[in-house]
This record gives C-alpha cells, sequence and structure tokens, in this order.
C-alpha cells in the first residue's frame, strides 16, 4: 500500500482518525491510532471543557487541555499527529497558535472556510512552520476558492485537503435538503476536488494529496475513494467503538445498539445541520423543547446563546460522558453497523487488508485482460 504524503511527512498507514468534538478523540484514541501508522487527531473543539477551571477562563483553559494532550500524544508516540480544528471557533487563532508551538505535524480546518491566517503565521513564514495546513472542504467550489485565496494573498497553498461528504458526522457543510433523499456520491466529490488542484499542483510545484471522509467504514470503501484519486482516507465513526476512544462507554454503545433508522438530523444551534444517534434528547429536540441557559465565553462566532434552544458545546460534553437524557452523540451514516468494541490496530487491520483484498483481485484482473489481448 503506498503511504500518504504531504510535503516532507510521511503516513505509513494512508489512515487519517478523525477529529471528533467535544472530548471524543483527544490524546487516547490519537495516540492508538498514531501508533498504528495512521494520523491521529486530536479534536481542539470544547477541549476545556474537561478542564476544572473551564468556567471561570474557558479560552485559556482550552489552550491548557490542548497542549496537554499534545504533549501526552507525543509521550506515548512517535507517530504523525494532527489537530481538528473548528474555523467558527471564537478562539480559532489562539487554538491554532498553541498547534504550531506544539509542532503537530498538521492542521484540519473545517467548520467555516480558513481563508485569513493568524498574523503570527504570516510573521513567521509558511516555510517556518512545522505544522503542515490542511482545509476541509465540501466539494470543488470550496477548494478553488480556499486555494485561489491563498495564492492571491500569501503566494502559497494548503498542503492537503480533506474532502467531507454528506454522509459524515456531526456538523456539515451541505444544505439540509443534500442530506435528504439521494446523496452526492463522495468518489465524484473526490475526483472533482482532484481536477481543482491539478493547477496549483502545477504552479506551485507541489504535490497536494486529497483525503476522502465522510461514509468511508471499510476496505472497499477505501479502495472506491484511492481509486477516484484520493490519497488516504479519513474515519471518524469507525474508531468511535474502540477502546482506546475517549468517549464514555455508553456513547459507544449507542452505536452498537442503533439502528439504520436511528440516524437522524438536527437543525444545531450554529446554524447547520448535524448527524445525529436517536435518543432522549433528539426526541425532546423535535418536540421543540429548549433548555435555556446563559453563556458567560461565546465559543463559536455565529452562536447567540439568547436565541439558541440549547448550547451545542454543553450536549455534546454530556454526551461523551455518556449521559444522553442530557445530550446526543453525532455520527455518520455507518453508525448502526458497530456490533462489538474492538482496538484501534483491528479496525486498521480491517480495512487495510479488505482493501489489499480487492485490490489483489483487482490487479489479477488487469493481468489476465492483458494476457487475452495478447493472445488475440
Amino acid at each position: 500500500m503506498e503511504a500518504l504524503k504531504i510535503g516532507d511527512l510521511t503516513v505509513r498507514v494512508p489512515i487519517v482518525q478523525g477529529g471528533m468534538g467535544v472530548a471524543i478523540s483527544l490524546s487516547g484514541l490519537a495516540t492508538a491510532v498514531a501508533n498504528a501508522g495512521g494520523i491521529g487527531v486530536i479534536s481542539a473543539a470544547g477541549i476545556g471543557m474537561t478542564e476544572p477551571n473551564f468556567a471561570k477562563d474557558f479560552h485559556e483553559a482550552n489552550k491548557t487541555a490542548l497542549k496537554r494532550h499534545i504533549r501526552k500524544v507525543r509521550e506515548n508516540s512517535n507517530g504523525v499527529l494532527g489537530v481538528n480544528l473548528m474555523v467558527a471557533l471564537s478562539d480559532y487563532d489562539e487554538l491554532l497558535k498553541v498547534a504550531i508551538e506544539e509542532k503537530v505535524d498538521i492542521a484540519i480546518m473545517g467548520a467555516g472556510l480558513p481563508l485569513k491566517m493568524p498574523q503570527f503565521v504570516l510573521d513567521k513564514g509558511f516555510d517556518n512552520i512545522h505544522t503542515k495546513f490542511a482545509p476541509k472542504v465540501s466539494g470543488g467550489k470550496a477548494a478553488k476558492l480556499i486555494f485561489n485565496y491563498w495564492a492571491t494573498k500569501f503566494n502559497h497553498v494548503p498542503d492537503a485537503v480533506v474532502v467531507e461528504g454528506p454522509k459524515a458526522g456531526g456538523h456539515l457543510g451541505f444544505k439540509r435538503e443534500q442530506l435528504e433523499g439521494e446523496h452526492v456520491p463522495l468518489a465524484n466529490l473526490v475526483k472533482e476536488v482532484v481536477a481543482v488542484l491539478e493547477e496549483f499542483e502545477a504552479k506551485f510545484n507541489k504535490k497536494i494529496p486529497v483525503i476522502a471522509a465522510g461514509g468511508v467504514y471499510t476496505g472497499e470503501d477505501m479502495k472506491e475513494m484511492i481509486d477516484a484519486g484520493a490519497k488516504a482516507v479519513k474515519l471518524g465513526t469507525r474508531f468511535v467503538t474502540t477502546h482506546e476512544c475517549d468517549a464514555n462507554i455508553e456513547f459507544k454503545n449507542s452505536y452498537i445498539n442503533s439502528t439504520a433508522d436511528d440516524m437522524k438530523l438536527v437543525n444545531s444551534p450554529v446554524g447547520l445541520p448535524g448527524r445525529v444517534v436517536n435518543g432522549p434528547f433528539v426526541e425532546k429536540v423535535f418536540r421543540n423543547e429548549t433548555s435555556p441557559f446563559s453563556c458567560p465565553w461565546k465559543c463559536l462566532k455565529s452562536c447567540d446563546y439568547t436565541k439558541a434552544p440549547y448550547c451545542i458545546s454543553n450536549i455534546l460534553l454530556q454526551a461523551s460522558k455518556g449521559r444522553l437524557d442530557r445530550g446526543f452523540a453525532f455520527a455518520g451514516t455507518n453508525a448502526h453497523r458497530a456490533t462489538k468494541i474492538e482496538s484501534v490496530q483491528e479496525v486498521i487491520d480491517d480495512v487495510i487488508n479488505g482493501y489489499k483484498k480487492l485490490s489483489t483481485k483487482s490487479n489479477a484482473s488487469i493481468r489476465i485482460t492483458t494476457k487475452e489481448k495478447l493472445a488475440v
């Protein structure tokens, strides 16, 4: 299997772990994935809510927690480490600075278009920063917008791109009508973005790998994405039901005990649709029952707590603790396929072995076809 290469960074296993917040993918899961040869990813979203002082100084707690989890992974792994950052966070710049100062290998930037870069990045210069940059996009249009902006403003372009399709879990970069009914195939979105990047690869003389995400669950899915032009895949849902995932066992069991009909779409207070596992709190949302709250920190730029029916950060934290009567579990469309808790290594082995089996059959078929042509 071909390794994933992002500039001078080589990832032995072309699998990226999804950055799932709040408190779902922290140092425990990221360490395990990095040690297995993939890219382990810490989610910075609401990470400070696990700190004892978060209510007094939320932004400082976020920085402290992110730094602590990064260092914990570094203490226990020599593998590749990433941080998932939401552009929509009010302290996005501060958290990106922590990630860069701690020399994480890659920053994945989603939940908004990462156009303007913080001044400290520009002052330091892209070539003097260890961290690679990978925006998360929903298709070719967003990728072209970001790359054109960076090329014009910074004379530099991102190092990789994550294409996240409509089958992903959590907040989604699609309109609700695009998520209901027939989905746009992820392979089509991958091909779109690969085509967009050709111009920038030529102009900046660099390879810009595409990482496919959203509904990738098996080796068969991985092969389809690689055949479409992706250089790696990103899995979130599949890693939730692992021993090493940082979520509470009840959060994991919500996947295992679910059915396909339990995968629901909700309108998040931040203005985006989200995919969740049905449960007691989800039913309250559907009944338009609200949970009024006060907000001393405003963690999301777009959130107006005076109008929001509930605090998205708090309900996600409650879910991560297994309190599904007070929150909901974000999940991709394939969450119901989970049947047991397994190790990260077992998940990666299953996906890679499935991919290799299909690749072997495909190569054998090509050889047979070639022999037949030669015989003719």
